[in-house]
């Protein structure tokens, strides 16, 4: 019974960042200066979003960064949304060994993004 307890105890712990963390993310996506700017959101995982400034856009965890492109009439911007490690992952590695690690690598809950992204818009020079 005591063996039996602790297996369950050990599935319930596998995928740890799926579980605490989720699989998907609100990214919130401003212009400061320019509300009402298109931005064009692509990355392998979630192929191409559009939103419109300010936005939250709730999108799947990936190992995949998000490029993003905005445009308000002769004002453009571009950054990168990186992908980087979640810490509740590193609770898999002690407590959930090589599938909780699995788990959570295949939901893309092992990743995060940063919650919030500003994109400096400026003038185009081929707007003169």
């Amino acid at each position: 019974m005591r063996n039996l307890m602790a297996v369950g105890s050990i599935a319930l712990l596998t995928g740890c960042a799926t579980l605490a963390e989720g699989t998907s993310q609100a990214i919130y996506i401003e212009t400061p200066d320019h509300a009402g700017a298109q931005c064009v959101l692509t990355s392998k995982e979630i192929g191409t979003r559009t939103v419109n400034t300010p936005a939250t856009i709730e999108l799947p965890k990936s190992k995949h960064d998000i490029a993003v492109s905005c445009k308000q009439g002769c004002y453009t911007g571009a950054a990168i949304i990186g992908s980087h490690f979640e810490g509740a992952t590193a609770g898999n590695i002690v407590l959930g060994g090589a599938i909780g690690v699995g788990v959570d690598a295949m939901t893309g809950a092992m990743n995060t993004y940063d919650a919030r992204t500003q994109i400096v818009l400026s003038k185009s020079a081929s707007c003169g």
